[in-house]
């Protein structure tokens, strides 16, 4: 009797055993697979949940409009921008800073390197000649960086033209951050020096290594 009930209760435990590999064979196989039903949500916690989606009609106010105006006078966190030659690119009277705010370092010249490879040489060229990708298959090129008014011209004024825009330029200042728009004028200033320099620009102690290892 007792073996009895020792093979029945072996028996079950196989059966259970069997039965949970065939659910769990069952569940992976239709994991993934494109369904027309709902999902199940054992514990939807914030998966719904009553809103409004931006542009999104609403019936709470008069104008049905769900997105607000600011009050006036308020600003956004993070949008506050005191530093008026570092965001604008120009001082208290409105004119183009002279020098940028920010110190070409190595690191600086290779980010601006990178940003300005991506958004500026398509037009302007790897070496800011203006004879970019876009130009070359039709398109009014723009002026060399390499003429004497472009070196001329103040980082500022750089900055501005970059987050503003001119003539068939669109303006850069929501695809570019304002970090990045400075290295891409460090780097600008570095393609002006590299297309003008002369053998007195460079450092004699480079100067030196290169003699010793010819």
């Amino acid at each position: 009797m007792r073996l009895l009930m020792a093979n029945c209760g072996f028996n079950g435990l196989r059966l259970a055993f069997v039965v949970i590999c065939l659910l769990m064979a069952i569940v992976s196989c239709n994991r993934g697979r494109p369904s027309e039903q709902p999902p199940v949500h054992l514990i939807s916690n914030m998966d719904e949940q009553p809103k409004y989606k931006a542009q999104e009609a609403g019936e709470f106010f008069a104008d049905r409009m769900a997105m607000r105006q600011p009050p006036e006078g308020t600003v956004a966190q993070g949008q506050l921008h005191l530093d008026t030659p570092y965001f604008n690119g120009k001082d208290s009277q409105g004119k183009p800073v002279r020098e940028s705010p920010i110190p070409a370092t190595l690191e600086i010249l290779k980010r601006g390197q990178n940003r300005y490879d991506i958004f500026c040489s398509p037009c302007h060229g790897r070496i800011g000649d203006g004879q970019g990708m876009v130009s070359k298959r039709g398109m009014l090129p723009p002026p060399s960086f390499h003429d004497e008014r472009l070196r001329a011209v103040e980082d500022g004024h750089i900055f501005d033209v970059i987050s503003q825009g001119k003539g068939n330029m669109s303006p850069y200042r929501y695809q570019v951050r304002v970090e990045d728009r400075w290295a891409i004028v460090a780097y600008v200033r570095a393609l002006q020096l590299s297309q003008n320099a002369s053998i007195d620009d460079i450092p004699l102690e480079i100067l030196n290594e290169a003699e010793q290892n010819k």
